[in-house]
């Protein structure tokens, strides 16, 4: 946006300039007129009006010098305002790239939250019910993980390692027994990887 303003500045600055060049012109161009015409007769007022002529051409030259500055900051300008623009074109593209793969993304997750929702209603529905509510209740205390695999005496879901007296009651308790680490309280998961 600078660099719009910048060079939109410098375009008001050379019209401004050319446009005093131009009268600068026209006005030499109307003494030289007279001059040449012969209506001054007067060889003061031609003295004058010749002075005059020299002063506006160096006046006309100092302008055009002016113009011509004004068009090279103006070029610059717009080199600057063709490269950010290109620039932002860039960052623009990867910005709809990254949202299209979030998007992406986002509907792949959907769809599997969709299906992970749909097992757990199957699988839910064979779990008693009181197992059930214990296990949301402790999935809702420890942060979306209410079960964790009993894996070589350590619970995956704090990471512990159970003593030896916890490990000993879990060894004999029932298979079918819930069982809970002393840790983090979490349901133990036992499998043949426990170490029972």
């Amino acid at each position: 946006m600078a660099a719009q303003t910048e060079e939109s500045d410098c375009a008001r600055e050379q019209t401004k300039a050319e446009q005093d060049v131009d009268q600068v012109r026209q006005r030499a161009a109307r003494d030289q007129q007279r001059l040449d015409s012969g209506a001054v007769t007067s060889p003061k007022d031609l003295e004058n009006l010749q002075k005059e002529i020299v002063s506006l051409a160096k006046r006309q030259g100092d302008l055009e010098d002016v113009v011509l500055e004004v068009m090279e900051r103006r070029e610059s300008a717009q080199e600057r305002v063709a490269e950010l623009t290109e620039r932002v074109g860039s960052v623009q593209s990867k910005i709809d790239d990254a949202t299209g793969r979030r998007d992406a993304a986002f509907e792949e997750i959907d769809g599997e939250a969709a299906t992970v929702t749909k097992e757990r209603e199957v699988v839910s529905a064979s779990v008693p019910a009181d197992l059930l509510k214990l296990y949301d209740k402790l999935r809702q205390q420890q942060g979306g993980i209410g079960a964790a695999k009993l894996y070589q005496r350590t619970c995956q879901g704090c990471r512990q390692e159970l003593s030896i007296t916890d490990f000993n009651a879990v060894r004999a308790a029932a298979p079918d027994t819930v069982v809970r680490c002393e840790n983090c309280g979490r349901i133990l998961v036992r499998t043949s990887d426990s170490g029972l």
